[in-house]
């Protein structure tokens, strides 16, 4: 047995289309008929990886020691622009990796402080190095004690301004990088 389909029903006369809202100016772009509005989007959760900031933090800290105490060595000098940078990485890794906790601003600037003490040793013991005659390692490695004799006898107060100004820098980078 085979059933037909029932025959079209026409539509009512009197039937209206549901009104849409006509453009206006104040909204010229309004909604056209059939549109689908664009989904939501949630902002991205605040990023909170203390521990892995920190490990960010430290490895930016080493590898500005040594690129800071290459330059010391170079020029035989040292260089203000280059403690800012030596903090302004610390700060970034910290801030952008580990996020917005207080605690990587705070660290950050500690370890910019010990970067750049580091790396006015590696300076140290390439200037002596050079004026000696011997490798980089025999000195800093055998004769460490050698070298921070030599950094306390050519500290002045510009050093210490140094170590400031790192300190701010990675300071203020951590807590910018974060936002």
């Amino acid at each position: 047995m085979s059933q037909s389909a029932p025959p079209p029903q026409p539509e009512p006369v009197d039937a209206v289309p549901p009104a849409q809202p006509a453009p206006t100016e104040a909204a010229p772009f309004a909604a056209q008929p059939g549109t689908v509005p664009p989904p939501l989007v949630a902002p991205a959760p605040p990023k909170d990886n203390v521990a892995v900031g920190l490990v960010a933090a430290f490895g930016a800290a080493v590898v500005a020691a040594a690129v800071y105490g290459v330059v010391i060595g170079l020029t035989k000098h040292e260089i203000g622009w280059a403690a800012v940078g030596v903090g302004f990485v610390i700060g970034l890794a910290a801030g952008r990796i580990g996020g917005r906790n207080p605690a990587l601003s705070v660290v950050s600037a500690v370890l910019a402080l010990g970067s750049v003490y580091l790396g006015q040793l590696v300076g140290e013991a390439m200037i002596g190095a050079d004026t000696v005659g011997v490798s980089f390692n025999e000195v800093f490695f055998q004769h460490f004690g050698v070298v921070q004799e030599a950094w306390k006898a050519d500290a002045d107060p510009l050093t210490f301004v140094f170590f400031a100004i790192a300190a701010w820098a990675a300071f203020s980078a951590a807590k910018k990088a974060a936002a």
